[in-house]
């Protein structure tokens, strides 16, 4: 198999990565893989039970973030699989590269308004060349941003 892999959040913030995985999708006859990570260990200090939940929940919401993203893959002529994992973000990443023996990885710039973001410049080039150097495959970033 082979194939892109484009982690999302959803929101308007992802749509510049959806387009650009869409396309490179497009230009490399490849499929898409769309994939939506839920990560609870913010949740550490709330009771079991609760974070079933809230995991739960947050799944069902990434399972119809991907549907809307899939969607639109698939309107401009590209196969589009939705993926949920549960887990570190950056594992998850590489694991389905390694899965999937992906050719490229498409990943969003940080947006310097966000003060949340957790991917500052530097962290995210340190994290793209780990994924590079652990599956072999490309990354790409996004050449637009959302404003």
């Amino acid at each position: 198999m082979s194939g892109i892999v484009c982690a999302i959040r959803g929101g308007p913030d992802s749509q510049p990565t959806i387009k650009q995985a869409i396309a490179l999708a497009k230009d490399n006859n490849l499929p898409l893989y769309l994939l939506y990570v839920v990560n609870v260990d913010f949740l550490s200090h709330t009771t079991h039970t609760r974070i079933r939940t809230l995991s739960k929940e947050l799944r069902e919401m990434g399972e119809f973030i991907l549907l809307t993203a899939q969607t639109t893959a698939e309107a401009q002529g590209v196969t589009a699989h939705g993926v949920v994992r549960e887990g570190n973000v950056g594992d998850e990443i590489i694991g389905l590269c390694h899965e999937l023996g992906a050719d490229y990885v498409v990943l969003g710039r940080p947006q310097t308004r966000h003060e949340e973001n957790i991917f500052t410049h530097d962290l995210l080039q340190e994290f793209s060349q780990r994924i590079e150097q652990e599956t072999g495959a490309k990354v790409v970033f996004t050449r637009e941003s959302s404003s």
